[in-house]
């Protein structure tokens, strides 16, 4: 018995084994003869033939224990292919924006964002498409506030910090929490001294309503474009890593901050302290604004505080009410001590409630687990080129060139207060653009910097559709360019003179490679040629 088993399984065995020689793609061979002559082929033992077996599934399904892997691989990468498709969908949606057709645009990005909607709902797909769901709709969105066709030319506008919404305490305080707080705060590693008081449970109490919650998510989301670069400032600079929450209480990381009191940016700077810090203001910008130097000027101020009182409560409610209004409330009383301060009511009511809110921040960050906090996504960091800016320079131009929506260089540059780049200003582009964007705005004469367009031909484009587009005559277009009676390729930038500016030839507008599909920067200006010198006539097609 054992040896007919035996003798079945050899045969399965020999027989599988000759199906998938069998079914293997013929090599093709390396030599008509071979070097040396093969040895004779060995007799075939005589094997006797197998008896008659039903089919099975060993061929066709893995093992149970195999079979969820091997789903799961073949899932995750039917989801990165699906991602690509919707990717190249966005991407072709991009270039129609960029073309000014929004009706082809809306209808790409839609068809994007509802691939990835539409996926199936499993852990292999989710874990591969939410990331990608999440970038989609966010450049979408930042299109939209761009007015989805390249058309924005109105002035930056301003925000409400989100601590103006935060109400008087009106909670009862649990006794359960304390201790449980307590116990949190024992085990917490912090630079920052973390006590444990009635009005930091109450704003505790607070963050875990919807309400606060949704405020303190919010604010942990936009920190993620902006924490590397806080914490390299602040240990530059000798100050808490803790101290990054003033940003969040402040304006929940929000760089286009203005508070009723004009308090202005991320770290809310008094126009006045400002300028202390050495934070410039002008009619056509204002560093309060600006993420990086505003936060080098508070780290410093917040370490002056802290010299100035030894206690670095009293440091954060004099940067928030000013220090010589916490010098009033000290001689008042004789006490040096922020809690003391706040019990005999001699600071003002904002800073009061500022320090406890600051510390319940901290502590629920700190213990993520506790509060329903781990799941927060935050955003990816701003990654950016910096390019000198030798003369004034429109922010339409640049974004032109950059290929992205003029929202996008604002979101980069917020202390810009105008649509113009004043001449010496670092202007961040998006990574990757930084070289296409300086040496296309040397080609450009310096005087039409200011008002001057640029247009990157697509496969559809006219002369005449051009010229439409931003309503300039075909003439001015071909005098702004050195004109020529060859074809333009798809890929060309043409810079466009704008109604009213005299017209002046660009030196060489370079030309990034062909594109044989969308692609998400302008390319590298290495290996590109002059793309002003072949304009073809009125309204012939500009073909491939």
């Amino acid at each position: 018995m054992s040896y007919i088993k035996l003798s079945s399984f050899c045969i399965a065995i020999l027989a599988l084994l000759q199906l998938s020689t069998g079914c293997a793609p013929a090599r093709p061979e390396a030599f008509h003869k071979p070097l040396v002559a093969a040895p004779p082929a060995p007799e075939p033992p005589s094997i006797p033939e197998p008896p008659a077996l039903e089919p099975r599934s060993v061929v066709k399904d893995p093992p149970s224990v195999v079979a969820p892997i091997m789903e799961s691989s073949s899932a995750t990468r039917k989801a990165e292919m699906l991602a690509r498709e919707a990717d190249w969908h966005f991407q072709a949606g991009r270039q129609f924006y960029l073309a000014g057709d929004q009706e082809s645009a809306r209808k790409e990005f839609n068809r994007a964002i509802d691939l990835l909607l539409n996926a199936p709902d499993t852990p292999a797909y989710r874990m591969v498409l939410d990331d990608k769901l999440d970038a989609l709709v966010q450049a979408v969105h930042r299109m939209d506030l761009a007015g989805l066709g390249a058309g924005d030319t109105g002035e930056p506008s301003f925000e409400k910090p989100p601590i103006e919404e935060i109400p008087e305490l009106t909670f009862p305080i649990d006794p359960k929490l304390k201790d449980k707080v307590l116990e949190e705060v024992r085990a917490t590693a912090s630079q920052l001294p973390l006590e444990v008081t009635e009005p930091v449970l109450s704003y505790i109490n607070y963050f875990s309503t919807e309400r606060g919650r949704r405020m303190l998510i919010a604010g942990m989301k936009r920190a993620g474009r902006y924490r590397d670069m806080i914490r390299r400032i602040l240990d530059e600079e000798g100050v808490p890593q803790e101290l990054i929450f003033l940003a969040q209480a402040e304006s929940g990381f929000l760089p286009r901050a203005m508070s009723r009191k004009k308090a202005a940016g991320m770290w809310q700077f008094i126009s006045l302290r400002g300028k202390e810090y050495g934070l410039k203001q002008s009619a056509d910008f204002d560093e309060r604004f600006d993420f990086e130097k505003a936060t080098r000027a508070a780290a410093r101020h917040l370490r002056d505080l802290y010299e100035r009182y030894g206690d670095w409560y009293l440091a954060m409610a004099a940067y928030n009410c000013g220090p010589a209004t916490v010098d009033r409330a000290v001689e008042r009383t004789g006490y040096a001590d922020f809690w003391e301060l706040r019990r005999r009511t001699v600071l003002p009511k904002e800073t009061a409630n500022y320090v406890p809110i600051i510390l319940a921040m901290i502590i629920m960050a700190k213990n993520p687990h506790e509060y329903g906090l781990e799941e927060v996504d935050a955003d990816p960091p701003l990654t950016f080129d910096l390019v000198e800016i030798t003369a004034p320079t429109g922010l339409l131009l640049v974004a032109d060139l950059a290929e992205c929506p003029v929202s996008e260089i604002r979101e980069l540059n917020p202390a810009l207060l105008k649509t113009v780049a004043p001449e010496g200003w670092q202007l961040r582009v998006p990574k990757g653009t930084g070289e296409m964007v300086r040496n296309t705005l040397a080609s450009i004469p310096e005087a039409m910097r200011k008002t001057w367009r640029a247009h990157r031909v697509a496969e559809s484009d006219t002369l005449a559709s051009i010229a439409r587009r931003y309503r300039v005559t075909e003439r001015a277009i071909l005098a702004a360019n050195e004109a020529a009676l060859d074809e333009l390729q798809p890929g060309d930038v043409l810079v466009i003179p704008t109604t009213g500016s005299a017209p002046q030839r660009a030196q060489t507008v370079k030309r990034a490679a062909p594109k044989k599909s969308a692609a998400p920067r302008a390319a590298s200006a290495n290996g590109s040629r002059t793309a002003t010198a072949s304009v073809k006539r009125k309204s012939a097609s500009i073909a491939r």
